[in-house]
């Protein structure tokens, strides 16, 4: 009876991907136990949020393929519509508008979006994948372009870019042809002044401070000074686990989101942040190995792009918190605390484990 039951409960996963992604989980709450200032509250509410993620992983993971590429334009036009919903009845906080509340449950649409974006992409071009043109690219491009003007005017830069790369990735990934990519990138490049002048002052301050953080070390590069002190002073295996002068002092912000690599980096050091890379590696690793093993353009088009997505989101925080990206507000995956984004990373878990388990039974097109 029991060995059914594990058996049930183990149908689809993937068991190295679990292995490596329940690792990093519980190093994740370790961590946060300790930048948290030993916040029993506050681990037990990551807790839950891991519990409900883990659950719904288990459940996408058991949905075919197909579903999610039937549910693919539904999905994003909801996703559009709570945007938009944000914007007229969005909740504030600390000067940004980026929450719906629904009595206690609260959500943030934008997270939602840097999943359904790549899936509604995925299926318009796999849809038009024996008769693809270049006006097919430019019409995907607008699945992401839209979204990202409306985060951008929550403001909210660091989801902003995370579903530009994502879109991007999907286009990639579908052949685009490099003379394009080229010429987009020139495109970008030359709109950067008209750019420059709609950011926020704080956004501006914060690239200008990437030069020389010791400019405004009190106020906008505060966040860049306090982390590289951090991350300096773990040496090469740490100060060990709750030992970190910087956040059990209190002079690392957002300890708890942004910046809790610098609390890892602090207690675990050189060594510690080598077997964390590690984790992130297999993950990514193994992500694209399913991709490379999916049998049909959309399931190969979605794994793939959640895997580089994966690998973008560890990228920017630890370039972020290491002082060679300006502070955008990304979370280390599995790791930093957070509701909305610690779940959606994990229904993408389960979207790729849906894709290894089915790829015997896929036979659409």
């Amino acid at each position: 009876m029991l060995e059914r039951l594990i058996f049930r409960l183990q149908k689809n996963l993937d068991p190295p991907l679990m292995l490596f992604i329940s690792t990093t989980l519980l190093i994740g709450l370790f961590t946060l136990y300790s930048a948290s200032g030993r916040n029993i509250t506050l681990v037990f509410n990551q807790f839950i949020y891991i519990g409900l993620g883990l659950i719904l992983l288990w459940l996408t993971a058991q949905i075919h393929p197909k579903f999610y590429e039937t549910l693919a334009l539904p999905i994003y036009l909801l996703g559009l519509c709570l945007l938009l919903c944000v914007m007229f009845f969005g909740e504030s906080s600390h000067g940004a508008k980026r929450w719906l509340s629904f009595g206690a449950l609260k959500i943030q649409p934008s997270e939602i979006m840097r999943l359904t974006v790549p899936i509604a992409m995925a299926w318009y071009l796999s849809k038009r994948e024996d008769k693809r043109h270049a006006i097919d690219y430019f019409i995907a491009s607008f699945f992401f372009i839209l979204p990202v003007i409306l985060i951008i005017n929550q403001p909210d830069l660091g989801t902003s870019l995370l579903i530009t790369a994502s879109g991007f990735y999907i286009l990639f990934l579908a052949g685009l042809n490099w003379k394009f990519i080229a010429g987009g990138c020139i495109v970008l490049f030359s709109l950067t002044p008209i750019i420059w002048t709609h950011l926020h002052d704080y956004q501006k301050n914060r690239l200008l401070i990437l030069l020389d953080p010791n400019q405004d070390p009190l106020g906008s590069g505060y966040h860049t000074i306090q982390s590289s002190i951090a991350m300096g002073s773990g040496g090469l295996i740490g100060k060990g686990w709750l030992h970190g002068t910087q956040s059990q002092l209190n002079f690392l912000p957002e300890r708890t989101t942004d910046f809790i690599f610098a609390v890892f980096s602090e207690e675990f050091g050189v060594l510690g942040n080598l077997l964390l890379l590690s984790l992130f590696a297999l993950i990514i690793g193994r992500s694209l190995l399913i991709a490379s093993q999916a049998k049909n353009t959309f399931t190969r088009l979605l794994a793939a792009n959640i895997g580089f997505t994966f690998s973008t989101y560890v990228f920017i925080n630890i370039a972020m918190v290491s002082g060679i990206m300006p502070v955008v507000g990304v979370p280390l995956p599995l790791i930093s605390f957070g509701g909305t984004s610690m779940t959606i990373i994990l229904i993408s878990f389960g979207i790729l484990m849906s894709v290894h388990s089915h790829k015997e039974l896929i036979g659409f097109s």
